[in-house]
């Protein structure tokens, strides 16, 4: 059953294992592998020999009932008597043993790297991208002709900023609006100017304004936000929409 899956999701396995890097899940279906393979267990106790000989690395100790099984199979391979003289022909398989096991610990350094790597790409792969920040850029109109404003705005949670520089302080009952023109087939709901009110504020004593706020889900498709701009209604009723534009732009930048 262990030997159905493939050789490298085994060998990740294994890595993670003696690293102890595994999600308990993974950890609980290596040891059902364990139990089931002899095989395994042979390399599991191979690699934490590597790693605690070769990097100096913790080795993570298997459950009592895993343990038994692991060094009884470890013990079983090694079948020279200590004592034992060796004669020149098996000498000489020995030191190919020893280049074998110098291989071992090589490949068990790029098991490791491989599995450390497969980590990092998971991680990668799960977290969000960073989108972009979409800026909007409006300039003065002939009735604001030194206003200027811009528009930033995070398409993944749609957290917006507007700053507004010299803009003329209004009279009580009076606010900016913020307004998003949208393309004409765009399925929304709209006034008649084919805009969504997406804002109201006022400004300090030297025309400026700094405003956080959140816009509408449409921002983040770049295609349906056709203009912003910005007038001045009534502050009882800003969605009426009778101001001329003071601040406008036609792309976004």
């Amino acid at each position: 059953m262990a030997r159905s899956m493939p050789s490298e999701e085994i060998q990740l396995l294994i890595a993670g294992y003696v690293l102890g890097e595994l999600e308990p899940q993974e950890a609980e279906e290596f040891e059902r592998l364990l139990q089931a393979d002899p095989a395994i267990a042979t390399e599991v106790a191979e690699m934490q020999a590597a790693l605690e000989s070769t990097y100096g690395a913790e080795p993570v100790q298997p459950p009592v009932h895993l343990r038994a099984q692991i060094l009884d199979t470890h013990a079983a391979s090694q079948t020279q008597p200590a004592n034992q003289v060796i004669p020149l022909r098996d000498r000489k398989l020995n030191w190919n043993r020893l280049l074998g096991a110098v291989a071992a610990v090589f490949l068990v350094g790029l098991g490791i790297n491989n599995y450390q790597l497969w980590r990092r790409l998971q991680t990668v792969e799960t977290q969000p991208q960073a989108a972009t920040p979409l800026r909007y850029t409006l300039n003065g109109t002939k009735l604001a002709q030194t206003a200027s404003a811009s528009l930033t705005v995070n398409p993944t949670n749609l957290e917006a900023e507007l700053a507004a520089q010299n803009l003329p302080p209004l009279p009580a009952g009076k606010v900016y609006a913020l307004w998003t023109v949208v393309q004409k087939n765009a399925p929304l709901t709209v006034d008649s100017k084919g805009a969504v009110l997406t804002q109201t504020f006022t400004v300090d004593a030297a025309g400026q304004a700094n405003r956080k706020f959140t816009v509408p889900p449409f921002y983040r498709d770049q295609d349906v936000v056709s203009k912003v701009a910005i007038t001045v209604e009534d502050a009882s009723a800003p969605q009426a929409h009778v101001g001329s534009p003071l601040l406008i732009t036609n792309a976004q930048s």
